[in-house]
């Protein structure tokens, strides 16, 4: 069986196949998933979807086969994208799992899995119980579970039209690419009932991404949906990544936005809708996000960066919304779930109330200037990292997440991959000039 070590994450599991996730891997780690939540949750039922990537079939399957063999039912509503899978966790009221690699190449594929309702699954919340279990090679029960299968594909495009008012959605031009991923299939049936004019690009499913990979933080991913948006005069692009939880905008002057404005302008309309309401976002987001909801009348709660700490830390504040800079947008009405159709259905509603593009809702939260995720790999991350910090003593400095240091016109955070040797600096200033000179005076502590 493959090393389990090797494809166990701190979120999720994924792993190059065959040579570190194949069907008997995935047979054993079903049989663990439901192991585990049989005896901590009394599980009897878990739901089961699937990507496009051409060992989903067959993977999926075999942990249908490895839950069944733990005397536990399963319902299996095939190809969706990971909100979809959300969706039927939480409307279901069961335990999830989805099949996919995200944004990985082709070369892999992976599991996404939640508890009842959509509540996370990470390292510290049930995923190494889950590993230690599949790698103890569990007999199977005297009486299997059941396999039924369910359509939820509706279901789920009518659950992500109600957080607006569709009516308004009146009259946009769209370019939507979703570079062969599950968009392909999901965000045609959102927008089949709504006034607009959507061009899908890329839209058949092909776990081989034979145009570009389905990672739209990157921006080389961008480039073809830039291009189209010009040549079209679309009023937005939306950029999905491989199992289309993950959206990235393009406005009408074919200009990316990142993640941290189209959090700022979600969490906007949040409090335009829901007055006071606390908000989250994790602490790589810019400066601009906590002004924003400040000025909104919100509260604004910094996180760790990662699913399972946003989730959590939802529920324990009652949150309405959280925002990542890498494009996972929360909302406590899709049970604290993340969906980047959920947020483009905002971003719409805001151009069409307004009256205006997207360049100029965007622009009065573009306040800084960011370097974007600078890897570089070093031979000791903890240690660069207290050498970093040692170097600015007369900062404001927090430990939440790796180091932030802050001087308030500017502000970096400097954390160590999970699984490479490798240091993620992000840094904030007011313009490309000074994030350039800081970037270099912070890296000259390496």
């Amino acid at each position: 069986m493959a090393d389990l070590d090797a494809i166990f994450k701190a979120y999720d599991i994924r792993g190059l196949v065959p040579d570190q996730l194949d069907a008997d891997a995935s047979r054993a780690i079903g049989a663990g998933y439901a192991r585990y939540l049989a005896d901590s949750d009394g599980t009897t039922q878990v739901v089961i979807a699937r990507d496009m990537r051409p060992t989903g079939e067959e993977y999926s399957e075999a942990f249908a086969d490895g839950v069944m063999g733990q005397g536990v039912d399963v319902i299996v509503i095939g190809l969706g994208s990971t909100d979809m899978m959300y969706f039927a966790s939480g409307s279901l009221g069961i335990p999830g799992a989805v099949f996919t690699a995200s944004h990985n190449p082709a070369g892999y594929n992976g599991i996404k899995m939640s508890r009842a309702h959509a509540a996370p699954i990470g390292a510290d919340s049930g995923l190494a119980d889950i590993k230690a279990m599949a790698a103890s090679g569990l007999p199977e029960v005297e009486t299997r579970g059941s396999r039924t299968e369910m359509d939820l594909l509706d279901a789920f495009a009518d659950h992500v039209r109600s957080f607006v008012d569709t009516s308004k959605l009146i009259g946009l031009k769209i370019v939507a690419d979703t570079a062969n991923g599950m968009g392909g299939l999901v965000a045609p049936a959102v927008f089949s009932k709504i006034d607009v004019d959507i061009e899908i690009m890329y839209p058949e499913l092909d776990g081989t991404f034979p145009n570009h990979e389905a990672n739209p933080i990157q921006p080389e991913n961008l480039e073809d949906l830039i291009a189209r948006v010009r040549e079209v005069g679309a009023d937005v692009g939306l950029a999905f990544d491989g199992d289309a939880d993950r959206v990235f905008l393009v406005d009408e002057t074919g200009s990316p936005i990142s993640g941290s404005l189209t959090t700022a302008l979600v969490a906007k309309r949040i409090l335009e809708k829901k007055p006071g309401s606390t908000i989250l976002h994790n602490l790589i987001c810019s400066k601009s996000v906590g002004e924003v909801i400040a000025e909104g009348g919100g509260t604004s709660i910094t996180t760790q960066v990662g699913h399972s700490y946003i989730k959590a830390n939802m529920a324990e504040t009652g949150a309405a919304f959280a925002g990542e800079h890498s494009g996972h947008y929360y909302f406590a009405d899709n049970w604290r779930a993340d969906s980047g159709l959920i947020a483009s259905m905002f971003i719409l509603e805001a151009m069409c109330d307004t009256g205006l593009k997207l360049s100029e809702l965007i622009a009065p939260l573009d306040r800084y200037s960011a370097s974007g995720e600078i890897n570089t790999k070093v031979a000791d991350a903890q240690a660069t990292i207290e050498a970093v910090s040692a170097a600015y003593p007369d900062a404001e400095q927090s430990r939440l997440d790796g180091l932030t240091v802050d001087f308030g016109e500017w502000w970096f955070n400097l954390r160590a991959s999970n699984t490479e040797p490798l240091l993620r600096l992000n840094l904030e200033a007011g313009t490309p000039e000074e994030v350039e000179a800081k970037v270099a005076e912070v890296k000259a502590h390496f």
